[in-house]
């Protein structure tokens, strides 16, 4: 069983490293430095007749102003029908990116902003989980687990429905 991962992509950009990303990133950052910036990182996924396909966000958001974004595939070659290990794998390879911004990146990220604070700029990171809290959702009892996992590694955890890098940005590339 091979996992196989493709590089980071958007609409324009295909084949991008993530050192291609995290340029993109600072890019847009130093566009508008005065701006509230969020690094958010989600995955969702689809199981597919012959394979499972996780697909993971990143989007670099400056609130009111735009947003730039990309995900990477990754596809594994079997049906994951229990839905802990799907919720797992998605949560791991959430964790996977936001490990990539070690502090050296973070660090360069904020400082953009900074010299900004006092006139209202800012920076935050988020996890989404692609989890629910509610009654009727079949995810409800992974929720403390998986925040928990976001949390262990300094992001702040979104469940649905304010988890819309996983649920709303991602899923539209699972299909």
């Amino acid at each position: 069983m091979t996992l196989q991962i493709l590089p980071f992509q958007n609409l324009k950009e295909k084949n991008l490293t993530f050192e291609d990303v995290f340029e993109r990133i600072l890019h847009f950052m130093y566009i508008q430095p005065r701006g509230n910036y969020k690094l958010i990182v989600g995955t969702d996924s689809q199981v597919h007749p012959a394979h499972t396909l996780f697909i993971t966000g990143i989007v670099v958001q400056n609130a009111g102003k735009g947003a730039w974004a990309c995900i990477r595939k990754c596809s594994v070659p079997r049906k994951m029908l229990h839905l802990h290990e799907r919720i797992s794998f998605e949560t791991s390879l959430t964790e996977e990116i936001v490990a990539l911004f070690d502090e050296e990146k973070k660090n360069k990220m904020i400082d953009i902003v900074l010299p900004f604070i006092y006139q209202g700029a800012s920076f935050t990171m988020e996890g989404h989980l692609d989890i629910g809290a509610g009654s009727r959702n079949k995810t409800k009892e992974y929720v403390a687990e998986m925040v928990a996992r976001m949390e262990s590694i300094g992001v702040e955890a979104k469940i649905k429905p304010e988890a819309y890098v996983a649920s709303s940005y991602a899923n539209k590339f699972t299909k």
